[in-house]
């Protein structure tokens, strides 16, 4: 299992209105594109990313109000290396998102975070640096 290669490939997210979440994905990674798509049981989804990884987005087919809670159980956030965290975050704010939390500038690293229409936090991280040590240095 050492040597064994593991990354995320790709994360199931359930929308409640897939064009919304295609504009915040497509703001923040320009080069995502519609990698395939359809309708299952009722509902539309698309895989929507590039040749290394992707989301899959479902569109909801029930009302129900997302809460972000960190004291509870489930998905709080998605953290996504980028290689300009500024590009990022100018991108989304055109886009008419907002942060959901102040921009941090560490050491090694900028993080900034953004809520998606539903309400769904996801943060950028640049790092300054190449070392695994120092990407992985928390003080």
């Amino acid at each position: 299992m050492k040597n064994q290669k593991i990354y995320l490939e790709h994360a199931n997210i359930t929308v409640s209105n897939l064009t919304n979440s295609t504009k915040f994905f497509k703001a923040a990674f320009p080069d995502f594109e519609v990698r395939g798509g359809g309708t299952s049981d009722g509902r539309k989804w698309i895989h929507l990313g590039n040749k290394f990884t992707y989301v899959a987005l479902n569109e909801k087919s029930i009302e129900e109000k997302h809460e972000k809670n960190y004291l509870k159980n489930g998905f709080n956030h998605l953290g996504f290396v980028v290689s300009n965290v500024e590009i990022v975050a100018n991108s989304l704010l055109e886009a008419g998102f907002k942060r959901d939390y102040p921009k941090q500038i560490e050491q090694f690293r900028i993080r900034d975070y953004f809520i998606d229409d539903d309400g769904n936090e996801f943060e950028f991280v640049q790092y300054l640096s190449d070392k695994i040590e120092e990407k992985n240095f928390y003080d």
